[in-house]
């Protein structure tokens, strides 16, 4: 049970309605509007314990009135709910020292835990966060959207590590938005008035190029792009360049397509510049990992084309199906180049299933699974096949019996490669993979896997 008075703003009845009345079960009082003048006048009345707040209201925007309630009221929880899911929102909110933040839609059980979370910490420790009254810099039309729930995990990670002083790794596939992260972690921080510098190999060379690197930052923040693709003796210049970083030091990242661990292991980077630059690991997902963001960001584009002078397009129905089953290896990049290339070849306002045919069919045919190199585990590759499943049904939970479903879905390739492996001998494949014969062939009816004479493989 919880207790407290809890004031909720939101301009769609339904999430009103909903959230007083989970609310009031759970043991709370609650006060619901629609209005933000009216929410700030209960702030300044001293009503309520909590504040759960929409972003975009008839009269105003939430995160605004942040830092009123915060000097109204020091002390005053305020949780953020926000159909705007894109990483400024999720910043926006941490600069205004809200304490917490959820995209819609949300899942109700995980805001009432967050609710009395909120409740309780004021209760028991009494919060008095100093607020930051500066006003947020909007920064530029950046294409970090998604409403999934990777993305959104990513949006608070940037948001909680924007002004810390370790150093922050941004890894993922090429055409994710990395070098994007790397930027709104600095324009969104305390260094946003410090210049921001990207380190290119020629920048490294000679013996003032780190001197001269870190006399050009002046405190802000430094870049190493793509840092695996440095050569060992870069490396060992920028190992050698933070081991003398004093007073006044800059804020470090890199970027890394490549899993440096791995790299590490295998011995093309440097143990010593791994440990130095890996204070915070951020992981940029890949739009497989994150399908349901794909239509979003689809029309993201059109939209930008538009305010470019381009003509004004929408996907038809098939086609937009079509543009969210593709691989897309080449990621958020990939996908900008081709919806900006059907804004001007597409025949009409609507774009159609043909159209977006063409374009993808002159695209590379890459594996979609690759995702960095050869060396990724088997467990990463798998995780990302079930991530993608989980994010196929849109925040909803797969139907029950998922794990017999998985496991068929691994043993049937697993026995066929097994009996591939020792020549159609089931004998020889049952002690192969440590089961009983008897075990293997129900296996092989069950999965109606097809026996024939197999070529041994080598």
């Amino acid at each position: 049970m919880m207790d407290g008075t809890i004031l909720v703003a939101d301009d769609d009845r339904t999430i009103r309605t909903v959230l007083t009345q989970a609310l009031t079960r759970a043991g709370c009082k609650v006060h619901a509007t629609s209005s933000l003048v009216t929410l700030m006048r209960w702030v300044e009345e001293g009503k309520g314990d909590l504040v759960i707040s929409d972003v975009i209201m008839p009269d105003g925007n939430g995160l605004e009135q942040l830092p009123k309630i915060a000097a109204l009221r020091p002390g005053l929880p305020v949780i953020v709910i926000s159909a705007q899911n894109t990483i400024m929102t999720a910043i926006q909110a941490a600069e205004a020292d809200a304490y917490d933040y959820l995209p819609k839609p949300f899942d109700l059980p995980d805001l009432m835990k967050r609710a009395a979370r909120a409740l309780e910490t004021k209760r028991r420790a009494g919060i008095s966060r100093a607020p930051d009254l500066n006003a947020t810099e909007q920064g530029g039309d950046l294409p970090l959207v998604g409403r999934t729930g990777v993305m959104q995990a990513l949006y608070r990670l940037v948001a909680r590590v924007m002004n810390t002083q370790l150093p922050v790794l941004i890894t993922g596939e090429s055409g994710t938005g990395k070098s994007l992260i790397a930027r709104a972690v600095h324009d969104f921080s305390d260094r946003r008035s410090l210049p921001f510098i990207v380190v290119a190999p020629a920048d490294l060379d000679g013996m003032d190029g780190p001197s001269t690197i870190l006399s050009r930052a002046r405190g802000g923040t430094i870049l190493f792009d793509e840092v695996s693709d440095l050569t060992d003796a870069d490396q060992a210049r920028i190992v050698r360049m933070l081991d003398t970083l004093g007073e006044n030091a800059p804020r470090i990242m890199a970027t890394s397509q490549n899993d440096l661990m791995i790299r590490m292991e295998d011995g093309s980077f440097r143990e010593d510049l791994f440990y130095r630059l890996g204070g915070v690991t951020v992981a940029v997902p890949s739009l497989r990992e994150r399908v349901d963001d794909i239509p979003l960001l689809a029309d993201h584009f059109l939209a930008r084309a538009e305010r470019e002078g381009a003509p004004a397009r929408r996907f038809g129905a098939a086609a937009i199906d079509m543009v969210r089953a593709y691989s897309w290896p080449g990621n958020v990049r990939q996908l900008e180049n081709a919806v900006r290339r059907l804004v001007f070849t597409a025949a009409e306002d609507e774009i159609s299933r043909a159209e977006v045919e063409m374009v993808l069919g002159n695209q590379p045919a890459i594996e979609p699974l690759r995702s960095g190199g050869e060396g990724e585990k088997l467990s990463a590759s798998v995780g990302k096949h079930l991530r993608r499943y989980f994010d196929l049904h849109g925040g909803v939970l797969p139907p029950p019996g998922l794990h017999n479903r998985i496991l068929k879905e691994v043993e049937g390739p697993l026995i066929e490669i097994a009996l591939d492996a020792t020549g159609g001998n089931q004998a020889k494949c049952a002690d192969l993979l440590g089961i009983n014969r008897n075990t293997l062939r129900k296996k092989i009816t069950d999965l109606d896997i097809r026996v024939t004479r197999r070529r041994k493989l080598m």
